[in-house]
């Protein structure tokens, strides 16, 4: 089972926006130790609780401290920003990371409606050209001469680019481009098939990608025991609560019996979008991937948590890793 990691790269309560960084460069070490595919990094904007708003910046920091994982983007999302500075950037990523770069792109904004104004950007149109920037996006890596101005140096880098998604909309997309493509089903369950359907279904073959190629995310915190996973996890449940609710923060330490605590319509709530997840012992772990793997037929499984303790972090990640290893073995 290929494996890869999403990062949101949080913020804990009483910590900094440095640490933050640090323990994603390490918690990359360790996946890279482990076997898994790549480290990518999520864009977000105006939350004091992640630090990844410079997606490219922070994927330097990562970068430097491994050497085979690849690292890359979950994704950048593109109309916030301008493709010929995206291929400036992701071009310098390939410079000093040659072949280990991915960029994946999606097409929400990161934020509410006010990052847009804040970049200055026209909300409607920005998604409108979403598509046309993706084509503008891989002409600049690919050299193409038909560009009016070349960007350096991502002309000719070999990044790997992807379409991101939540909806169908990304799925189709990926199809009529001949893409990789990636699902948010961390936090979006509810088109994740039809959405894989439509991708396989549609997809046209292309000078990247000659057959379907997919992933698709799920929740996974792994301890020693199912309790112990569990309440490593309700910090994860806190952070959703509280951006939900319009009250987003840095990342708190966890609380026994969190989801009980809740009222009917956040308990609801949460338990709905938190259905794609595994948590718990190494067993729960790898009985929760092994369905996950069936249901979908995903080409590689992305794992995405926010763990307020790093040491309980890093513990998951090389508990998720042996729980996959033995789901191969058996």
């Amino acid at each position: 089972m290929k494996l890869s990691i999403l990062d949101l790269v949080s913020v804990v309560e009483g910590g900094t926006a440095r640490q933050a960084l640090d323990n994603s460069a390490a918690a990359a070490r360790v996946a890279e130790e482990c076997g898994f595919q790549r480290y990518w990094v999520a864009e977000h904007h105006g939350m004091e609780g992640l630090a990844g708003a410079a997606t490219s910046v922070a994927l330097a920091h990562i970068g430097q401290g491994t050497s085979r994982i690849r690292i890359g983007a979950g994704g950048i999302m593109l109309p916030n920003h301008n493709p010929f500075v995206i291929a400036e950037q992701f071009g310098t990523l390939d410079a000093l990371y040659p072949g280990r770069v991915d960029l994946g792109l999606g097409r929400a904004p990161g934020a509410d409606q006010r990052i847009m104004r804040a970049l200055h950007k026209d909300t409607n149109r920005a998604a409108e050209d979403f598509p046309q920037d993706v084509v503008e996006l891989r002409a600049l890596f690919a050299g193409d001469p038909r560009v009016p101005l070349q960007a350096y140096p991502a002309s000719g880098a070999k990044v790997q680019m992807w379409i991101l998604g939540s909806s169908l909309f990304g799925a189709q997309l990926a199809a009529m481009l001949g893409m990789p493509y990636a699902f948010a089903s961390h936090f979006a369950p509810d088109h994740l098939d039809s959405a894989l359907k439509i991708y396989r279904e549609r997809f046209q073959p292309s000078e990247q990608l000659d057959a379907p190629y997919c992933a698709a995310a799920i929740n996974v915190v792994a301890a020693d025991t199912d309790e112990e996973a569990q309440l490593l996890a309700s910090s994860m449940d806190q952070a959703f609560v509280a951006l939900r609710t319009g009250n987003p923060g840095k990342l708190k330490p966890p609380v026994p019996g969190y989801r009980d605590s809740l009222p009917p319509q956040a308990h609801a709530m949460l338990e709905h979008v938190r259905q794609v997840s595994a948590t718990g012992s190494v067993e729960t772990v790898r009985a929760g991937l092994a369905a996950f793997a069936e249901r979908t037929g995903v080409d590689e499984v992305i794992v995405a948590a926010s763990i307020f303790d790093q040491t309980a972090r890093l513990k998951s990640l090389r508990l998720t890793a042996e729980a996959a290893r033995e789901l191969v073995d058996s």
